[in-house]
């Protein structure tokens, strides 16, 4: 079996060496990356993993922010020309963590009817500033009693699809969906952990509004979010600061999150890229992580117990109640537009009524 990652991001130069090396042991055979444009030095550490051999880089000019295209490109590309058999589309701020030996094994499992499995998001909070790297810092996570279901949050529970390779397959924009491919997917069982790490500085945080936000505006990009659009307005008002150090959990908070549930320290990541670190001599070339064939000995993925299987089940519930909830949000917007065509339509027919009811009358009153 051979699993093929695709990668979309833009100026993530403080995560995209640690996503790609953590794939890349937890079971990819290959990645697919479209650098949208970046500044910051992504571009040279993605261009460092193609000179192992290991990814496929294409670097995308276009100002516009064409999201399910360029990750369709992708995931065609897998199938096309690489022999993919399943297929992951992932951005930089995610870890996708199998509930099992690795990503290929658990992918593997799949009965072959099934060629869509989903990954539960779960999501990491951003904590105190210290100039460390973000997996030092951000080891506590969300574990909410109920969705969240504001639009302008990043922290939404939601769900991403992995897939069987398929030469007509189209992904959604946030890969949460196929948009079409005719394959049928699993449902109710999430094998994998997308680990996000959404928000990691003052300065990521300014830097993906504005570029995501003039994206988003220029003609034949996807409409913004609400997330975005927020974030954006903080930073053209000098409120930046402000806005992330309103998501920060500090210390009394957490206090408080642990006590009552909402908040969990979960050190997987971090733990998974200290054992992958390479010595600080030894980085070189981009890249501060060892490939697979670097390590004497492969990563392993502790396999969970019953308790931590208990809480990622209450976990996951939440997605279903926010899926409803999204459902019924659709189902209003669509009865409000049903309803306006509707009004729409019964006031063209009235005035076209009214206008055979003028003709008749005035062909009445003409003299015989």
């Amino acid at each position: 079996m051979k699993l093929v990652m695709t990668l979309l991001c833009r100026d993530e130069a403080d995560i995209v060496d640690a996503q790609v090396a953590f794939h890349l042991n937890a079971g990819v055979d290959f990645v697919i990356a479209t650098d949208h444009r970046s500044v910051d030095g992504t571009t040279e550490i993605l261009e460092a993993y193609a000179r192992e051999g290991c990814l496929h880089l294409i670097r995308e000019p276009s100002q516009a922010f064409l999201e399910s295209e360029w990750i369709t490109r992708m995931a065609r590309l897998a199938a096309s020309e690489l022999g993919a058999d399943w297929v992951i589309n992932t951005c930089a701020d995610e870890f996708w963590w199998p509930r099992g030996a690795d990503l290929k094994r658990v992918l593997a499992a799949l009965p072959p009817r099934y060629g869509i499995v989903q990954a539960f998001v779960r999501n990491f909070v951003p904590r105190p500033d210290d100039g460390s790297f973000f997996a030092e810092r951000m080891t506590v996570r969300l574990s909410p009693h109920a969705p969240i279901n504001d639009p302008t949050s990043p922290y939404r529970p939601l769900s991403k699809v992995a897939h069987r390779a398929h030469l007509e397959v189209i992904v959604s924009r946030g890969s949460h969906m196929l948009l079409s491919g005719g394959l049928q997917p699993l449902r109710g069982w999430y094998p994998i952990e997308v680990l996000h790490f959404p928000l990691r500085s003052v300065r990521q945080c300014g830097r993906k509004a504005v570029a995501l936000t003039k994206a988003f505006d220029v003609p034949g990009s996807r409409p913004g979010t609400g997330y975005h659009a927020k974030a954006y307005a903080a930073e053209q008002q000098g409120r930046i600061e402000e806005y992330y150090d309103s998501m920060v959990v500090a210390d009394d908070a957490l206090a408080r999150g642990l006590e009552d549930g909402t908040l969990v320290v979960d050190t997987r990541l971090r733990d998974v890229l200290r054992a992958i670190r390479r010595d600080t001599g030894a980085a070189m070339e981009g890249r501060a992580f060892s490939l697979p064939w670097e390590l004497p000995s492969p990563l392993v993925f502790p396999v969970l117990d019953i308790a931590e299987d208990a809480a990622y089940a209450v976990d996951a519930a939440t997605l279903g109640e926010a899926d409803v909830v999204r459902a019924q949000r659709r189902l209003d917007e669509l009865e409000r537009r049903v309803a306006a065509l509707e009004q729409r339509l019964a006031f063209r027919i009235v005035r076209r009524l009214a206008r055979i009811g003028r003709r008749v009358a005035a062909s009445r009153r003409e003299p015989m």
